[in-house]
């Protein structure tokens, strides 16, 4: 494992598995929100700048990404030697982000740019509710299509343990 992507709803905890497995194993954590949401007030790059950071971040030889961006799976699949799937309930993810939102109500998180604050954004709240109708498939499409990688779908907190534990 030298290259890993997590990939999941929001919510199902893929900067804290991010956080956790660079803990474990020394490899460095690139969160993608921080590298895609400019410093304050959720103002996005340009696709292009986006696009080069990443890039970047890519060449290296070692790294977790974690995060969706679903225009750039693809290119972030070729790279990686694993990818971990979170594939939580809708349920189980709301819950989460709304725990979330009240711990940093008015703050970042670390996984965040500075100056994008938690608060309740009715569109990303429809976003977590329809993800795994819009996505799920795709990404075990993807995933089954991946036979050069090693595949990791967990799908509940329990599992994540068990992996962590694993290492």
């Amino acid at each position: 494992m030298n290259r890993v992507m997590i990939i999941g709803c929001g919510g199902a905890g893929k900067s804290t598995l991010a956080r956790k497995l660079g803990e474990k194993t020394g490899l460095p954590v690139v969160h993608l929100d921080q590298i895609y949401w400019e410093p304050g007030n959720w103002q996005h790059l340009e696709k292009p700048v986006f696009e080069r950071r990443l890039a970047v971040e890519l060449e290296k030889p070692r790294w977790i990404l974690d995060g969706n961006f679903n225009r750039t799976i693809e290119v972030r699949l070729e790279r990686c030697d694993t990818v971990i799937y979170l594939d939580f309930p809708r349920l189980v993810c709301l819950k989460n982000w709304l725990g979330r939102v009240i711990q940093n109500w008015g703050h970042h998180r670390p996984d965040m740019t500075p100056g994008c604050s938690e608060w309740i954004d009715p569109e990303f709240v429809k976003w977590i509710w329809n993800f795994n109708k819009q996505n799920r498939a795709r990404y075990y499409g993807l995933l089954n299509d991946a036979r050069d990688k090693q595949v990791v779908i967990l799908k509940s907190r329990r599992q994540v343990h068990k992996f962590l534990d694993s290492l």
